[in-house]
């Protein structure tokens, strides 16, 4: 007799998919080896700065004690880097889980939670555990003049009801890499009421050089209601170790906690991270490759007159005005790993991190 499990399970787990992490990649480097090149899951090739590994060996020996429950040293070094104070960090085992904290805690059934379309997948996932109703926004249309597939704030705006807890955004956005400006956000937070919370998700940040384009930390003091979030997995590439964090209102943090699993950033991802937060050179060495290697890459991508959609990520989006499938199945069997979009309703589009220039011309290469 066959147990259905998911007949016990409530109604937001049922309305639930498991998030795609992409191709089994463990199983495809002992198939191709020193062959593959890994550009689908935005990772930052360089790697972490030699401080952190060396903070990683310092930290081994005592592997078999629990981690501080608070961070507090990692909490202090950020507070200080960002000129916060530490009641306003919550740290998370990676952005992923506090985008879900959010949601777990300030919605519910009774709520909803505006999000954009093609933006992040952990977005509908953080609505749909806590039971909200989804309120996705169509995004900028395909010919748009400046960021085709970008966030309609003004929509997005609009959509907001009275039930509305979670709004969730990110600048840059993942996957389609567009962003949105410093004035166009202020007047966005402008039109939304003090009882929705705004979520900004950063990950992409530390690769920003849009002059036009600044963190929404400075706007901390004026909106209690904004959250930001942030990663340790892409510029700072401590992608497995999984740390991430949250500033906010110190209101807002101390209704997290509750929610917040204990321990739930390992020892050595603390002691990684804060090693990795004082070498700011290493970050902007990261910053500085990859946007030579981002322009580099969609050049020669233009060149074959294929539509690259504007970026200030680690990664590309491009357009290729048919079913990408067969691309990225041709990609797929030579070795060049890279994202489907179909997921995201972008069946047209592939998604590539900027590797190395080794892998970089390997997809060049490939890419019949």
């Amino acid at each position: 007799m066959t147990f259905d499990a998911a007949a016990f399970a409530n109604a937001a787990t049922r309305a639930l998919r498991t998030y795609d992490p992409g191709h089994d990649l463990p199983a495809l480097r002992k198939r191709f080896g020193a062959g593959l090149a890994e550009l689908g899951s935005n990772e930052n090739p360089l790697g972490p700065s030699s401080h952190a590994l060396t903070a990683i060996q310092a930290a081994l020996p005592e592997v078999f004690r629990y981690p501080d429950p608070q961070g507090a040293a990692l909490k202090a070094a950020l507070a200080q880097h960002l000129r916060v104070d530490t009641a306003q960090i919550t740290l998370g085992n990676g952005s992923h889980e506090l985008l879900m904290l959010i949601a777990q805690c300030f919605a519910d059934a009774s709520t909803s939670i505006v999000f954009s379309e093609f933006g992040f997948a952990v977005f509908p996932i953080a609505t749909a555990a806590a039971g909200a109703q989804a309120i996705r926004v169509p995004a900028l249309p395909r010919d748009h003049a400046t960021m085709p597939l970008g966030h309609d704030l003004k929509a997005m705006a609009a959509a907001i009801r009275a039930d509305t807890r979670v709004v969730y955004i990110a600048n840059p956005n993942n996957p389609t890499g567009t962003w949105f400006d410093d004035a166009a956000l202020e007047s966005f937070l402008a039109r939304v009421p003090a009882t929705t919370l705004v979520v900004i998700d950063e990950a992409y940040q530390e690769y920003v050089v849009e002059s036009k384009v600044s963190s929404a930390l400075r706007l901390l003091p004026h909106y209690p209601n904004v959250i930001v979030t942030r990663t340790f997995s892409k510029a700072y590439a401590l992608a497995g170790l999984r740390v991430g964090y949250a500033v906010s209102a110190p209101e807002v943090a101390a209704v997290l906690e509750l929610l917040r699993e204990s321990f739930n950033v390992n020892g050595l991802a603390l002691a990684a991270a804060t090693a990795a937060l004082a070498d700011q050179a290493h970050v902007a060495r990261a910053r500085d490759w990859n946007l030579a290697e981002r322009e580099w890459m969609a050049a020669a991508l233009r060149k074959r007159e294929l539509r690259v959609l504007p970026s200030q990520t680690n990664f590309v989006l491009i357009d290729f005005a048919r079913d990408a499938a067969p691309i990225e199945r041709a990609l797929f069997e030579r070795g060049v790993i890279v994202r489907p979009m179909g997921g995201y309703g972008l069946p047209e589009c592939l998604r590539i991190s900027v590797g190395t220039r080794a892998e970089n011309e390997r997809l060049l290469d490939a890419l019949l």
